[in-house]
């Protein structure tokens, strides 16, 4: 596996004991629609969040969260949509992004609650 591959692995793992330590139960890992692929699916109360994990060794080429696009997040949209209507669920969704910066210096987690809007 790529080394990449490995870090984003490591931060999806970091993000969800991030999630678990704040109150939050997992509902869904890796959540596929079409072509589109939620990273953690997390409830807190009557909120579903919609998390997307950004991983990077350095921050030098901007800050993770700014390589979420606006295809990404209409794509995001529909796989979220469908999950709440194929499970039923009566709650509120939010869009959130876990940001990690991880390398030999150390690791650095910053979680964005409403990240952005959908359009």
């Amino acid at each position: 596996m790529a080394q990449h591959n490995d870090l984003g692995k490591q931060g999806e793992e970091l993000a969800v004991a991030h999630l678990l330590q704040n109150g939050y139960k997992i509902a869904a890992r890796n959540f596929r629609y079409q072509k589109a692929e939620i990273d953690i699916i997390a409830r807190k109360k009557d909120t579903l969040a919609v998390v997307e994990v950004k991983t990077r060794s350095t921050p030098d080429f901007g800050d993770p969260q700014d390589f979420v696009k606006r295809k990404q997040i209409q794509s995001l949209v529909k796989a979220i949509d469908h999950f709440v209507n194929e499970h039923q669920l009566d709650v509120n969704v939010r869009f959130d992004i876990i940001a990690i910066i991880k390398n030999k210096a150390g690791t650095r987690i910053e979680h964005l609650e409403d990240a952005f809007v959908y359009f």
